[in-house]
Order: structure tokens, then C-alpha cells, then sequence
């Protein structure tokens, strides 16, 4: 941009009159005591208590963002920044807009994203609700450290830095307040350079309770990280159910397993065939869901993911499946002709249940990844978008 600055300064703003001056004002002492070439965006989210106009007589630019949410606001004041760096933070006086120094030198040091720890540099008391210190932050950091092997501690700061075109390359798309884990990960996945440095946190000088729901927007958290990350959500129980219900079965697929005085019957046998059927379709959802966010840009492509989707074609799963299926008709054939032996009369349940819960198990996950193979060489069809040639505009008749 011709008018490239070298920071923005961005709050997003809804209805924020009693704090947003001084906000602005500490911002602007800031790019005063260091004479950064830098600009304040306002990213107004619809305020109607007069935000606006204190922004603008101020001197902040104000940009404004139709689409309700934290993150549909942020996104606005990103794509209308001017710096090349840019620094967001909360509106509400809780972060200290005079003190971005480190942010700063750790931007022009080459981070791509550097976040503020709060639990490193300080939690004023009463500027964050225990179950959020305690509970809330803790764990959501923990599973996105878990999940996506970021060096983050803090996943939920408000306060952070970050280059305009690497965020911008990262196509963020969430509205929430989801939008900080969005950033985090898809930062950790692109693997740019990320980095955290110590802020405080104070409590906020808004009289209205904040925008955030606790239990509402930790759950839309959770559920991102979740959406995210198709290992852990569908491959990691996917695997456990399979091995399970592999080894229990092939225990009693024989007959009755005894340990002590406990018996492990036809009704375990049972329970290992729907570990089987629910582990497999489990994990047919992981290569399902994987394909479907690389390919549509949701998550990064990986080399050895896609090398292992090259190998499960559909024409090998269905050769697999197929195999499956008379593995299950073999079965149920030699169940029925034992029926038919003894006159279709009773059965010895414990003896003949086993080939035909074999029969099942194998002809349902047959079934299984055929659909399953058909589905992902769907999402697998290349795509050409062609472009329409505009008709020409109507000649009036003569």
C-alpha cells in the first residue's frame, strides 16, 4: 500500500464509550514516547452509545464492520490496516495500550504472531473471573497445546502482535470469539514464527457485564479445537475402539475367557463387535474429515497425510470392503446351516452367536467402507470452475 504505515493499533469496538478515550489516549502516548509511524483503527461493530464519535474526535480512524462478532470485527479492521504491523487488543481498558514495547521489538525481530501471557506478567484482582484463571483458560490452553503442539501458553490473550500479511495469508475465517484460537492455530499449523511475551491484565472499567459468555463461548472454543483437529476428535478413539474390540474379540472368538471368578461370554464378544463397527467408522470420519479441510483450505496440507489418502483409493477400500462382506456371508452361511442341521430348532447360544456376531460385524463395516470410500473420492473430484461469458446487453428493436 502506498500509505504503509509501520503499526496499527486495533480495538474492536461495541458500545465501549466509557473506556475507548482512554484506550485511544494511552495508544496514542505510546506512538508518541516512540515515534513509531503507526495509526488507531476503531473496528466498530454497530455501536450506538456514541463510540464512534469519541473515536473520530480523537483522531482514531474508525472502519465499519456490518457483520456482528469479535471476530468479524477484527477481521474488517485487519483488512483495513494500513500498518504492517498490527496490535489488537480489548477496548475495555483491561490492557495497557502505553506498554507495547516488547510487542513491538519482537515484530521487527521477525515474529509473525507474538502473544501476551497474562499469567506471566500479571492478573490485577478482579480483572478475571476464577473459573476463567482457574478453569476456562487453563484447560482450552492445555488442549490446544495438546492438539496442535503450539508453543503458546496463553491461548485466549486479547492483547497480541502480528504481521498483516501473514495473517492475512492464514484466510481466518470464524466471526466468535472463537476467531483467537483460529489465529493461534492456524498460525501453529502454517508454522510461521510465534512467540510470547509477558502483559497484564486489569480489571476492566466497563460498568455493563462484558460481552463474553463464559460457558457459550468456552464451549465454541472447545468445539473449534475439536473441528480442527480430526486425530484427536475422530483417529485417537477411532484407533482405541479398533484395538479394543480386535483384541476382546480375538480372546473370545474361541469360546468363554475366564479370569478368577468372572466369565467373559458371548455378551462381551458382543460388546467388542460394536467397539469394531464404531472404532472403524470413527475413524473413517478422520480420513473423511481431513481430506475435506486440507482440500478447502480449513487446515494446511501434509505431506504424509496426502501421500496416505494416495494410497486409499476408492477402487483398494472397495476391494477391502468387499472382502470384509463375504468374510461376513461365510459366516452367517455357516450359522444358518447350523440351524438348519438341528431342524431350525434351539441353538446353543454361546456357541452359535459367535459366527453370526462375526457375520454382522464384518458385513456392517464392509458396508461401511464402501460408503465411507465413495463419500471421500467425492470430496476428492477435482474441481474447474468455468467462467461465464457475459451476455451481451439487449439492442433495442429499431
Amino acid at each position: 500500500m502506498a500509505d504503509e504505515l509501520e503499526l496499527t493499533i486495533l480495538m474492536p469496538c461495541l458500545n465501549e464509550a466509557e473506556t475507548l478515550a482512554t484506550c485511544i489516549r494511552k495508544a496514542q502516548g505510546f506512538l508518541d514516547r516512540t515515534g513509531i509511524a503507526g495509526e488507531i483503527v476503531i473496528a466498530d461493530n454497530g455501536s450506538t452509545d456514541g463510540s464512534r464519535q469519541i473515536a473520530e474526535g480523537l483522531g482514531a480512524r474508525v472502519v465499519p464492520v456490518d457483520q456482528r462478532g469479535y471476530g468479524a470485527a477484527l477481521a474488517g479492521g485487519i483488512e483495513a490496516a494500513r500498518g504492517r504491523f498490527v496490535i489488537m487488543g480489548d477496548a475495555d481498558d483491561s490492557y495497557d495500550f502505553a506498554k507495547l514495547d516488547a510487542f513491538v521489538a519482537q515484530l521487527r525481530d521477525g515474529a509473525d504472531l507474538v502473544m501476551g501471557n497474562r499469567f506471566a506478567g500479571g492478573i490485577a484482582p478482579g480483572a478475571m473471573p476464577w473459573h476463567h484463571r482457574y478453569i476456562g483458560n487453563p484447560v482450552l490452553s492445555s488442549v490446544g497445546r495438546l492438539f496442535f503442539r503450539t508453543p503458546i501458553g496463553d491461548f485466549h490473550c486479547g492483547l497480541r502482535g502480528f504481521s498483516r500479511a501473514a495473517v492475512l495469508g492464514l484466510n481466518l475465517r470464524t466471526t466468535g470469539m472463537e476467531f483467537a484460537s483460529e489465529m493461534v492455530v492456524k498460525a501453529t499449523l502454517a508454522h510461521l514464527d510465534l512467540r510470547e511475551v509477558p502483559t497484564t491484565l486489569a480489571k476492566d472499567g466497563r460498568s455493563r457485564p462484558p460481552h463474553l459468555r463464559s460457558f457459550r463461548d468456552g464451549w465454541r472454543h472447545l468445539r473449534f479445537l475439536l473441528l480442527f483437529s480430526p486425530r484427536w476428535l475422530f483417529l485417537y478413539p477411532g484407533i482405541a475402539l479398533l484395538g479394543l474390540g480386535l483384541l476382546v474379540g480375538a480372546v473370545l472368538l474361541p469360546g468363554p475367557f475366564r479370569i478368577g471368578d468372572v466369565s467373559f461370554d458371548v455378551h462381551t464378544f458382543l460388546v467388542a463387535a460394536l467397539c469394531i463397527i464404531v472404532g472403524l467408522q470413527s475413524i473413517s470420519f478422520a480420513i473423511i474429515g481431513r481430506r475435506f479441510a486440507s482440500r478447502y483450505g480449513f487446515i494446511p496440507r501434509s505431506g504424509h497425510y496426502d501421500r496416505l489418502l494416495e494410497a486409499l483409493t476408492l477402487e483398494r477400500i472397495l476391494l477391502i470392503a468387499i472382502a470384509l462382506m463375504l468374510v461376513g456371508l461365510a459366516a452367517l452361511v455357516w450359522g444358518v446351516n447350523q440351524w438348519a442341521l438341528r431342524d431350525f430348532g434351539p441353538l446353543n447360544a454361546s456357541r452359535t452367536m459367535r459366527p453370526v456376531i462375526l457375520a454382522m460385524t464384518a458385513l456392517v463395516t464392509g458396508f461401511q467402507l464402501m460408503m465411507s470410500g465413495f463419500m471421500s473420492s467425492m470430496i476428492n473430484i477435482p474441481i474447474y470452475e468455468r467462467r461465464v461469458a457475459e451476455a451481451p446487453p439487449p439492442q433495442p428493436n429499431p
